[in-house]
């Protein structure tokens, strides 16, 4: 998902899911979907190592991502938890959802998450993996394809696959959120010169396969308006699950 700046603020309208999840992620009619709450289900669950807690409001390190997580957004003290551990008059992403009165919504991009119903999952003889060491330049391909939020220590958050054409990184993809059962595939993105040539499917299909070995089912989110990406995913095997929205706020207060 790439950045925009200061759209219009939109309230997302969920749709009805399409795809079935783990049978231990399945939900009840009082149990949410794991999907519903994604970062806080791996950050209580699968990346619980990286978790800051307050309460009912939890965020990775401010050098992983940016994402934060109330167990509950319709909960007020999750909130205010929230602005307790962010500090107040504090920039912060929002947890898929508009925050309460007080609150200063800076920008909002509605969004989309898709699930994989059909995709022909495979390992990549061209794909490389990516480590720390490669960071540099994966920041380097970010900045020039603007795929969303990559921070230097992003890449510890699951398995990075590359393809390189004459030593040059030039496309990538990896994982990110783990809630239990599933896993997103983010950070999607091919250099402008090398673009048309299939790589994202490529690293995609590569990226799913190890989601697939390991027992989850991959899933992905995008910006809305990102149309032509949607048309890649769903004519590959994802499904479009719900609607959903990525956003900035301030925290209410001043900075001490």
């Amino acid at each position: 998902m790439a950045a925009q700046t200061h759209p219009t603020a939109t309230t997302p309208t969920a749709t009805a899911p399409t795809a079935t999840a783990p049978t231990a992620t399945t939900p009840t009619a009082t149990t949410p979907h794991v999907l519903d709450n994604p970062a806080w289900a791996a950050l209580s669950g699968p990346h619980r190592r990286f978790a800051e807690i307050r309460g009912r409001a939890a965020r990775y390190p401010s050098d992983v991502t940016p994402f934060v997580a109330l167990a509950d957004p319709a909960d007020p003290q999750a909130w205010d938890d929230l602005a307790a551990l962010v500090g107040p008059g504090t920039a912060t992403s929002l947890p898929r959802t508009l925050p309460p009165e007080g609150w200063e919504v800076l920008w909002t991009i509605p969004g989309v998450q898709l699930v994989d119903t059909g995709l022909r999952a495979e390992p990549d003889p061209a794909a490389v993996r990516l480590g720390p060491a490669d960071v540099p330049e994966i920041l380097d391909l970010i900045a020039r394809t603007e795929p969303g939020p990559f921070l230097p220590r992003t890449v510890e958050l699951g398995s990075y696959l590359g393809i390189r054409h004459q030593g040059r990184l030039i496309a990538m993809a990896g994982e990110r959120l783990r809630p239990p059962g599933w896993t997103e595939i983010s950070a999607v993105c091919t250099d402008p010169a090398h673009r048309g040539k299939g790589l994202a499917t490529r690293l995609i299909r590569a990226v799913a396969a190890g989601i697939r070995e390991r027992g989850d089912v991959p899933f992905l989110h995008t910006a809305a308006s990102n149309t032509g990406a949607i048309r890649l995913y769903e004519s590959i095997g994802f499904t479009l699950r719900r609607h959903t929205l990525f956003g900035q706020a301030r925290t209410p207060g001043h900075p001490g």
